[in-house]
């Protein structure tokens, strides 16, 4: 069955536990309504946005963005203090960032061999390892 890409995007959203309102499903559909995964900022999506019927403010794309999150439904990828990408893969897998264009996209994740992690602190539990690949024009 083709599901359209306000389907795709409402059940994703149910997936998450995550009420289907207006602007939810609008933008669940663009982030997954195709079925490929992406990488966004928050500024990039809002852009997308722009080009649909249903409008919504730069705040309100950051706290969606949050809450799909939150529901385990994207991961935030931080690639410095100031910018932060969301993506729709939610296995762990390494990215390359292109520093000249911000441009962030999945490394291949077979070719990635972490072989040993410092000791952790007494208490601590690992949550997770990120990878970025930080990129420049030769």
């Amino acid at each position: 069955m083709n599901l359209t890409a306000t389907e795709r995007g409402t059940e994703w959203l149910l997936r998450g536990g995550l009420r289907p309102t207006r602007q939810r499903v609008a933008l669940a559909s663009l982030l997954v309504g195709d079925g490929v995964d992406r990488h966004v900022s928050a500024e990039s999506l809002f852009a997308s946005s722009l080009q649909t019927d249903e409008r919504v403010s730069l705040a309100t794309v950051y706290n969606t963005l949050r809450a799909f999150c939150e529901a385990g439904l994207m991961q935030e990828v931080v690639v410095d203090g100031a910018k932060s990408y969301f993506d729709t893969r939610m296995d762990s897998h390494p990215h390359f960032f292109w520093e000249d264009t911000g441009e962030l996209f999945d490394a291949p994740t077979d070719q990635l061999e972490i072989s040993r992690l410092p000791q952790l602190p007494e208490g601590a539990e690992l949550s997770r390892v990120d990878v970025v690949i930080r990129l420049k024009r030769g």
